[in-house]
């Protein structure tokens, strides 16, 4: 079997991640898919995995999916710091 890195990817490019992330998102947590705004993207070349940040309202959410599979791995939400 071949390692990750002779692997066809599905998740090949930022935008098939973060459209991905963003549909994730918005269903897990009952919004509106035009809501969630970009924050940041990153890709991890050892592990072939997308990390996507994105906010919305008053929350965040970094969404990790596997590159090879693509399917999110992990949703975790963070509120954003209230400012007083």
């Amino acid at each position: 079997m071949p390692g990750i890195g002779l692997m066809k990817r599905r998740l090949e490019k930022e935008e098939d991640a973060i459209a991905l992330a963003v549909s994730g998102v918005a269903k897990r947590y009952n919004i509106d898919p035009s809501q969630p705004e970009t924050l940041e993207t990153k890709y991890h070349t050892d592990a072939g995995d997308w990390y996507v940040a994105l906010g919305w309202n008053d929350m965040r959410a970094v969404v990790r999916m596997d590159s090879v599979l693509a399917q999110i791995t992990d949703i975790k939400k963070i509120p954003k710091d209230k400012e007083t």
